[in-house]
Formats: C-alpha cells, structure tokens, sequence
C-alpha cells in the first residue's frame, strides 16, 4: 500500500496538464469575484453599501438614458412642470415594462431621485437646502468643501464618478440657456433661485470637472439684519442712509465673498419708493424691495460666437431709460467710464461695487478699468473724473473669524496735484479677539464731511456730536 507521504512525491515527479479553459488568470479571477459579488446582491436583495452600490448604479444608467430621451424630445428646456410630467412618465414606463432588481422601497423613491437629479442638483441637494451653507467648492467628483459661517470644510458628498457631475453641470447650464462642452468648457450663469454656478470641464481644469456655487439667500438680508451681524454700527447705518436720501453716489469696495453685494443692497434700502431704479449685473443678484426697480443682466455670445451683451452696452442703454438711479452690481472693465459720465451729468445717487484691498486701491484700480474703456485720456482728467463723480467709498472686508465687517467709509474730498484725496468718517477699531472671535467696535474718526453743511443747509437733520463724535471746527 502506497502512504500519503509516497503519494505526494509521486505526483511531484508528474507534471499535470489541466485545460485552459479551467485555468482562472489573476484578472479573471477578480471579475469572478466582482461577478459573484454583484449576482449576490441581486439575488439576495443585497444589504448595507452594496445595495446601496447597486441602488446608485441602476440609477445612475436610467438617468443617462431619462437624458438623452429629454434631449431627443427637447425637452430640458421646458418648464419645470413639464420635466416633472417627463421624469414621472418615464419612470413609470421603466417599472412596468423592464425588470429591475429594486426591492418596493427602492422603487418608490426612483422617482424622487431621478426628479432631483434631473430637476435639481443631484447629490448637493441637501448642500443647497442648507441655509448655512455659502458656497458649495466641488474640486473632484468625490472633494466636494463647503463655506459655512466663513469657513471652509470637507463633506462625505460625493458624486458616483466624472461624468455623473459632468451631468449636473450639463443640466443645470441647459436650464438657463447655457451649454459647456469640450468646446466651450466654461460657463458662468445664474440659476433660478438665484445662485451663482462657475463650471470647467478639462483639459481646462486638469484633474477633472469642477463645479462652485455661490448661494444667496431667499431673503435679502436687511439693514437692522447687517446691524445685527455686525457689519456696521447703528451711526454708520444713519449717515449711510442721509448721504442715499441725498443722492450722493457711492463706491462700495472690498474683495472676493467679502459681502459687497449683500452691502450694496442693504445700502439701496434707503432708496425712496417714488424714484425709477435701473440695476446692471452679470448675474442677477440684488433683491430691491422699491416698487419701481428695472433689472438687467448681461448675455454672452452663443456657439456661434455671436449676440454678446456687456455692461457697458446696458449702462448706455440705461441712460435713455429714464432712471433716478442706476446700480451697476460690480464695475469690471470699460464700462467705468460710462458710469462715472452717468453719476457727473445728473444720475446723482448712483450705487457700483468694486472689487479692492482699501479705497484708495479701488480708486487705483478704477482708474485702470477707465483705461479699458479704449479712449486715450490723459490719467489726469480720468482722476478729475472720479473725484468729480464718487463722493464716498465704503470699503467691506471678511476678517479672519469669518465675520464680515465695513472696515472703513471714506469721504473723497478732491485732487492735490494729481493724487486724489480721502478722509476716513468711521472705521473698525479691533480691541483684542475672544477666542476665535475678533473683538472691536466701529467708531467715528472724529472728521466731519464736508457735505455736511450742503446737507444743513438743504434742511436735513443731522446731529454732528451724535454722528461723529464731535462738533467741526
């Protein structure tokens, strides 16, 4: 009789021939185990991430063909309670007629999801409907940060893969006429609850698609509001609204997210209800409450490269508007020039943003935008002009706790050679922080404005100790 141990020397001195056909290769072996994996899931109804895998794969595929059938019907740029009518359509069409490995749960909430997928924005739904939430920053697919209180953090958000966010950016450029492909892999555009989304696609951006929303809220933040969050003080929020009522034109500076817009319509607040309001911006941001407010918004070109329509276009178009005012939501390039032709021929009370570091380096940069302009002026007359046509420049800075504050309003006095010249009326006096907390107070400088005699003598109210700290000498 042969022992065990003779047996396997035996078959050490054999060489076995098994068929090919029954070898498993290393790669065959993981798309065996991946195809177990997924015929267990199917089959068992699968638990946990795997069907939660499974769930989001399904999806993901019907909502690629839900597209294409909406592109091929035309469709996407429908209202929305036309879409809502397609999605439920077709999700009734697929439960019926195809087998799908979705347990009852699964499929009553198909048609929620695909409904935001198609009709919102997919897996940043629950971003958007946070109303702490700013900004929304999608770096990659699966590196989604979110702003909230000043402060950037990561979330567990994320999209399933590249061309699930290509999707979203898609859909949410095609709701409002706009499109972004590798031809045109950029789009800037407002969406309807008035958001503002910047998308890229490569090989513009080269790690993949990226996708940053800018949110504002459903309600316009008033002034008491701004008071109250400490952007600047009750005095500030007096002279601010008398230097409106009296139509002097404002120039609100500060850098990016650090609240201009919010400022600019707070400050138009203090706009009567009797005068004709005109606002200009890229995207449509401002929300008025006056009665008489006119909105317009710029238009890029089309694939055809054609119908573009700048600011400056509108704010000369504005001027045969008839306007008591006109609001340019951020002075970016030439148009300056029209704008402080409109504040110095009558247009007094006229209200821009612009994006700056202090006032005086939006003055510097104001004058660069003139230049824009294509005109050859000498930079002398261009500084007569702004001091000519800008009164005060309130200058808006989000310091390091995240809280946004007005670190400064300056009066622009005049020219002295060819530097024009400013007197700061308040500013933001840090004392010390409180944890994370900066601690301070806005005060007045103590100066007195030159208008303020103007304003007297036209009959309106001021109390210059209250208001400044002091009588003017």
């Amino acid at each position: 009789m042969t022992s065990s141990k003779d047996l396997r020397d035996l078959l050490k001195q054999k060489s076995v021939q098994i068929p090919k056909d029954r070898v498993l290769k290393k790669d065959d072996t993981a798309v065996d185990a991946k195809q177990k994996k997924r015929n267990d899931i199917v089959g068992s109804g699968g638990k946990g991430g795997n069907r939660q895998i499974e769930y989001q794969t399904i999806k993901g595929n019907l909502h690629e063909r839900l597209i294409d059938e909406m592109n091929d019907a035309g469709v996407l740029v429908q209202p929305d309670d036309e879409l809502k009518s397609f999605v439920l359509r077709f999700v009734e069409s697929v439960l019926e007629n195809e087998e799908l490995p979705l347990n009852e749960t699964e499929r009553a909430r198909l048609s929620d999801d695909l409904l935001e997928e198609t009709l919102g924005s997919g897996p940043l739904a629950t971003l958007m409907a946070d109303p702490a939430v700013t900004d929304i920053l999608v770096n990659r697919f699966d590196e989604i940060f979110v702003e909230r209180f000043g402060i950037l953090e990561s979330t567990d958000i994320e999209f399933r893969d590249e061309e699930h966010l290509v999707r979203i950016i898609n859909r949410m450029a095609a709701r409002v006429g706009r499109r972004i492909d590798t031809s045109s892999p950029m789009v800037d555009a407002r969406l309807p609850d008035g958001s503002r989304i910047n998308a890229t696609l490569p090989p513009i951006t080269i790690d993949g698609p990226t996708l940053s929303i800018r949110r504002f809220g459903r309600k316009r933040l008033s002034q008491n509001d701004l008071i109250r969050l400490e952007m600047f003080s009750e005095s500030m929020l007096e002279f601010i609204g008398i230097c409106v009522q009296a139509r002097h034109n404002m120039l609100i500076s500060g850098g990016t997210g650090s609240g201009k817009s919010t400022l600019l319509g707070a400050v138009s607040q203090s706009i009567s209800n009797r005068e004709r309001i005109i606002t200009i911006e890229d995207a449509a941001e401002l929300l008025l409450n006056q009665r008489h407010v006119i909105r317009m918004e710029t238009r890029t070109s089309n694939i055809e490269g054609q119908g573009q329509i700048t600011q400056r276009e509108l704010v000369v178009n504005a001027l045969r508007m008839r306007p008591d005012r006109i609001i340019l939501g951020e002075v970016r390039a030439g148009e300056a020039l029209d704008m402080l032709q409109a504040m110095n021929t009558g247009h007094d009370g006229s209200l821009t943003t612009i994006h700056a570091n202090s006032p005086r380096d939006a003055f510097a940069r104001l004058e660069t935008m003139v230049m824009m302009s294509g005109l050859e002026l000498p930079s002398r007359a261009i500084r007569e002009q702004m001091v000519s046509a800008i009164n005060f420049i309130i200058h808006v800075r989000r310091y390091d706790d995240g809280v946004r504050r007005v670190e400064r309003i300056s009066e622009v006095v005049g020219m002295e050679n060819q530097t024009p010249q400013m007197q700061d009326i308040f500013e933001f006096k840090q004392s010390g922080r409180s944890g994370n907390r900066i601690v301070g107070q806005h005060v007045a400088t103590g100066i007195v404005p030159r208008i303020v005699d103007e304003l007297i003598s036209r009959g309106i109210a001021i109390n210059k100790q209250g208001l400044f700290g002091r009588e003017s000498r």
